[in-house]
C-alpha cells in the first residue's frame, strides 16, 4: 500500500512537472515570465520562499529588501551585501532552480546608494529594480538606467502614495529612459478605485512587469483572493497585455492567507495558465 502510495504521488508530481513545461514554453513565446514576488512568503526566510515557488509551478522570483535569507546563509537580501554574500544567494538560486528576474520595492534616497543599487543588480543578473523613486531622484535614475541598460519599473502603492495613478507614473518617466517604465500592481489600481484595464491602456507600451492580485471587492479593504474570482477582470488584463505586445514579468504578490499561501497561488497560477491558453 505505501508503495502505491508513494508511486501515485511520483506520477502526480511528474504530471504537474509536465504541464508546468508545457505552460511555460507558451508564456515563453508571448515573452511573459510567471513568477512570485517573494513578499509573498514574507513570513519565511527566501531559502524557504524559493521552495514554495517551486510548490506553486513557477520559475521567476522577485526578492525584495529585509527577507532573511536562510538555507545557512547569515543576514538579510539588501543591495548592500558585499560580494562574498552575492555570490552565496547566487549560489542558492542556483540549487533550487530558479532565476532571480526582479528587485524590490527598493527606493534609495542619494545618488551614491542608488549608484550602488543598480550595481548590485547588475552583478546579481537583475532585470528590473521595482522602486517609487522620489521626484528630486528621477534624473539620476534616468542616467543610471542608461549607463546600466538595467529597467526601472515605478510601482503602484495605493492613494495617497505619489504613484497610485498611471497618470504620474507617465510624468515621471516622460522624457527620461527608454528604461524607465511601470511595475503595474492591478489590486492596488482597484483599492484605489480605478479600472486595470483602462489603466494598462494609458500606460501602453511601458509596463515592465506586474504584481498580479486578484480581490474579493472594489474598496481600499478588498483582501486577495485565488486569480479569476474576484473583481480585478484578470483575463481582461491579459487580452489587453497581449494587444500591447507585452513582454515581461508577473509577479504573484499574495498578501492574504500570509502562513499557507500555497494552495491559493498554486490555483491562481492554474486559472491564470487556462486563461493564457486560450488568447
Amino acid at each position: 500500500m505505501i508503495s502505491l502510495r508513494k508511486g501515485l504521488l511520483s506520477l502526480g508530481m511528474a504530471a504537474m512537472l509536465f504541464t508546468t513545461a508545457v505552460a511555460q514554453k507558451q508564456e515563453a513565446k508571448l515573452g511573459w515570465k510567471l513568477g512570485a514576488q517573494a513578499y509573498s512568503f514574507r513570513l519565511f526566510s527566501l531559502d524557504q520562499a524559493l521552495d514554495k515557488l517551486d510548490s506553486c509551478g513557477l520559475q521567476y522570483v522577485e526578492c525584495y529588501p529585509g527577507q532573511t535569507i536562510g538555507g545557512n546563509i547569515e543576514g538579510k537580501m539588501d543591495y548592500k551585501m558585499d560580494a562574498a554574500k552575492q555570490k552565496q544567494v547566487l549560489d542558492l538560486l542556483k540549487s533550487k532552480k530558479k532565476t532571480l528576474y526582479a528587485f524590490g520595492v527598493v527606493s534609495p534616497n542619494n545618488e551614491a546608494d542608488w549608484k550602488q543599487l543598480f550595481s548590485f543588480a547588475k552583478a546579481m543578473g537583475i532585470q528590473i529594480i521595482t522602486s517609487e523613486p522620489r521626484l528630486q531622484d528621477l534624473d539620476v535614475v534616468s542616467k543610471l538606467c542608461d549607463e546600466y541598460k538595467i529597467k526601472v519599473a515605478i510601482h503602484d502603492h495605493p492613494k495617497p502614495s505619489h504613484y497610485w495613478s498611471p497618470d504620474s507614473v507617465l510624468a515621471a518617466i516622460n522624457g527620461r529612459s527608454k528604461y524607465m517604465g511601470a511595475c503595474a500592481d492591478i489590486g492596488h489600481w482597484v483599492r484605489s478605485g480605478l479600472d486595470p484595464v483602462e489603466s494598462l491602456q494609458k500606460l501602453n507600451g511601458r509596463v515592465f512587469s506586474l504584481h498580479v492580485k486578484d480581490l474579493h471587492e472594489k474598496s481600499p479593504k478588498g483582501h486577495d483572493v485565488i486569480w479569476g474570482t474576484g473583481v480585478c477582470n484578470v483575463e481582461g488584463v491579459l487580452k489587453e497585455l497581449k494587444k500591447q505586445k507585452f513582454k515581461g514579468l508577473f509577479s504573484a504578490e499574495y498578501e492574504y492567507n500570509w502562513q499557507n499561501s500555497v494552495p491559493d497561488i498554486t490555483e491562481s497560477v492554474k486559472n491564470i495558465r487556462g486563461m493564457i491558453s486560450k488568447l
